[in-house]
């Protein structure tokens, strides 16, 4: 059902845009959404439909009509999930490897937020539609934590966070080689390779600035691997698996970016390990982020899946009785 608001810009005021005034007044929608509303004329000056650009000057009386979130064009499936957090605003979640994040092409069902639409029975709506908000992804065999919201409000709130790389994300990945150095930076653009359309590359025409700081926390010197924990400033597409790729230092299993063939031909029980991955090693294993109403911190982590814990635990053996 829709609702309405009456708002009145005041004669003290300076001369404002219409829209810049909505956007104050309602912190929760965003900027296009507010645009939209202009443009199917639910917002009227003394009664009369405006637009965005007309000037406030004092004295105007404005009616906002807000619609009823619209049905998702995504549909709810009971699939299990596991929950880590949950209240009114947001769900943190623990995804497991396989999953995909959101509908799309090849991948109409099964996702995470057919998922979620299920499970969420107290939607308000994201951008004017009733669906989980998805401010960040995790590749689908990517596993570990993601955060979800439930309200424009949360949407916006999360989403700066993101924007302003306040937000503590922690991965661990297993990875061929061993860095001369303990701890690096690899601050790199990353964009839709040239070429391979399915890639992603530092050495893309249009890339954006992808920040990716690194510390390895156990060298299998002997395997030629290590594992390595990753903080993220940016969240690109593919960004660990690009950034470290480049580097010489491919993430074990990496269908895409990692070595072809079989990766250990004299290691027989590392490649039976190995081959129970689901995809890349890679494991977001933290996340942590300012609550968009309390205002408090909070922190979620998530163990390491078993495929990799496996693999991890013979490398650690295997170290102690070299």
């Amino acid at each position: 059902m829709s609702s309405s608001r009456k708002l009145f810009f005041t004669e003290d005021r300076p001369p404002e845009r219409l829209d810049t005034f909505l956007a104050e007044c309602f912190p929760e929608i965003s900027r296009s959404q507010i645009k939209k509303l202009i443009d199917t004329e639910l917002v009227s000056l003394d009664g009369t439909p405006a637009k965005a650009s007309r000037k406030l000057k004092g004295g105007e009386s404005v009616l906002v009509i807000l619609p009823e979130p619209e049905p998702s064009e995504a549909r709810a499936e009971d699939i299990p999930l596991h929950i880590l957090y949950e209240d009114h605003d947001l769900i943190v979640i623990d995804k497991p490897a396989g999953m995909v994040v959101h509908p799309a092409a090849g991948h109409s069902g099964g996702t995470l937020v057919n998922a979620l639409l299920h499970h969420c029975q107290d939607l308000a709506g994201i951008g004017g539609e009733l669906r989980p908000g998805i401010v960040h992804r995790l590749d689908k065999d990517t596993s570990g934590v993601m955060v979800a919201t439930k309200n424009d409000r949360s949407h916006l709130h999360l989403a700066a966070q993101f924007k302003k790389h306040s937000i503590n994300r922690r991965y661990l990945a297993l990875v061929h080689g061993c860095p001369e150095t303990t701890t690096g930076k690899v601050d790199k653009p990353i964009g839709r390779h040239p070429v391979q359309r399915k890639k992603m590359s530092s050495k893309a025409r249009n890339g954006r600035r992808a920040v990716t700081h690194w510390s390895v926390l156990k060298d299998y010197r002997d395997d030629r691997l290590s594992l390595i924990e990753f903080t993220l400033e940016t969240g690109r597409t593919h960004q660990i698996r690009v950034h470290f790729s480049e580097l010489g230092f491919p993430l074990v299993a990496d269908p895409l970016y990692g070595r072809r063939g079989k990766e250990f031909p004299r290691n027989q029980e590392l490649s039976r390990l190995v081959a129970k991955l689901p995809g890349q090693a890679l494991h977001a294993r933290l996340l942590g982020f300012i609550h968009p109403s309390t205002g408090k911190y909070l922190e979620f982590s998530s163990e390491i899946p078993d495929t990799l814990n496996e693999i991890i635990s013979y490398l650690d053996l295997k170290n102690a009785l070299a």
